[in-house]
């Protein structure tokens, strides 16, 4: 048996991970992480006490120790500034994938190994596949409506070997299902919400307080003043609601398909596949992490949490990128975002690959789109 650290957030997911590994007869220690204190006055709950109580609970409950390892510092400095930074260049960043490379399996991780621990498990719905002489792999969770593998994509293979995802092969129900079995109090507890372990805080809130309203002109597809904003980096690409302009068109929103940082104009144009901005035929995804090798010349592309994946040809391309050509449009990407790489497995289910950011987006197959 081994001598494992668990992030215990104060949720159901990471309380059963616990109970799972207490039961298998692991030696188990959990670990509060405390990544946020909302001291800069933003709306919002910043449940971080009441979590801790919660997973102080779960302890007492399985009899293990309890530790708070503060991680404010490294997380405002490797996620919020990532934050911010990728929304003031207009980009649209994920915070919780980072989170995962960086905080997660990062510092947390750094901090187990140097207390002698063998691995860190988390409460993910992921799976973990070790392949003798090959390494370990991540494949998907077995829930497929809480499959969280995408949120792992940027791991490095150093850390997935020492990740444990102890619930992976369950499905929700089951997990509360086992959470009451041992009674543990976050059994019937709501699933958080928010922006990763900042808490339940508006992102427009959040982003007000660092990042000052540059107010502009909204405008259509044909460059006609149709609003005004209060700053580019509330909004991205695909977004339907929020942007306060009605549609002259019943029945047809007006959706965000373009940023022009330059003239600070926020564009909007109708939701059509021949709509500048918003279908991609294709895309250049660099910054790739957690491969093994190239890259497969097909793969399914996830790009983003909830989206489905979607087939695409994979070309390399110079500088640590790939060039994605996808079978069919596909919806709202933006540059900033994530897109994690897939393929199937007949076995285990679909494997993860590794993942990258999106660098540029070519929208239809005719170039760079020309709005005005």
């Amino acid at each position: 048996m081994s001598r494992l650290l668990v992030a215990l957030s104060g949720g159901v997911d990471s309380s059963a991970a616990a109970a799972l590994l207490v039961e298998q007869g692991h030696e188990v220690v959990a670990a509060y992480m405390k990544n946020w204190v909302n001291e800069d006055g933003i709306p919002g709950e910043c449940p971080w006490e009441s979590d801790i109580e919660y997973a102080l609970g779960v302890c007492r409950k399985l009899g293990i120790e309890f530790r708070i390892v503060d991680l404010v510092e490294q997380y405002r400095t490797r996620i919020v500034n990532y934050l911010l930074k990728g929304y003031r260049s207009g980009c649209t960043p994920n915070p919780d994938v980072l989170c995962n490379r960086e905080i997660k399996f990062g510092v947390l991780l750094d901090y187990a190994l140097e207390q002698g621990f063998e691995g860190v498990a988390t409460g993910h719905y992921a799976r973990r596949l070790d392949v003798p002489g090959d390494g370990s792999f991540i494949l998907r969770g077995l829930d497929g409506n809480k499959d969280q593998s995408y949120f792992l994509a940027l791991m490095r293979p150093g850390q997935i070997a020492r990740a444990i995802f102890p619930i992976g092969g369950m499905k929700k129900p089951e997990v509360r299902a086992l959470a009451a079995r041992f009674g543990l109090p976050t059994a019937a507890r709501k699933d958080s919400q928010g922006i990763c372990f900042i808490g339940k805080v508006k992102m427009s809130d959040f982003l007000r307080r660092y990042l000052p309203d540059q107010p502009g002109d909204i405008v259509d597809l044909h460059g006609r003043k149709l609003g005004e904003h209060r700053g580019l980096h509330l909004f991205t690409i695909g977004q339907r609601k929020g942007h306060g302009v009605a549609s002259p068109r019943e029945g047809v929103a007006y959706v965000v398909v373009g940023k022009d940082m330059k003239s600070n104009r926020l564009i909007l144009g109708y939701e059509d596949l021949e709509t500048p901005g918003l279908y991609a035929g294709s895309a250049l995804v660099g910054s790739l992490a957690n491969l093994r090798a190239p890259l497969p010349a097909r793969v399914w592309v996830q790009p983003r949490y909830r989206a489905p994946a979607v087939p695409a040809a994979c070309i390399p391309c110079t500088g640590n990128r790939v060039r994605l050509q996808f079978d069919s449009p596909v919806r709202a990407l933006a540059v900033g975002q994530v897109a994690a790489f897939y393929e199937p497995d007949a076995r285990h289910g679909e494997r993860l690959l590794g993942g990258g950011f999106f660098e540029s987006i070519t929208h239809g197959g005719h170039g760079e789109d020309k709005f005005f």
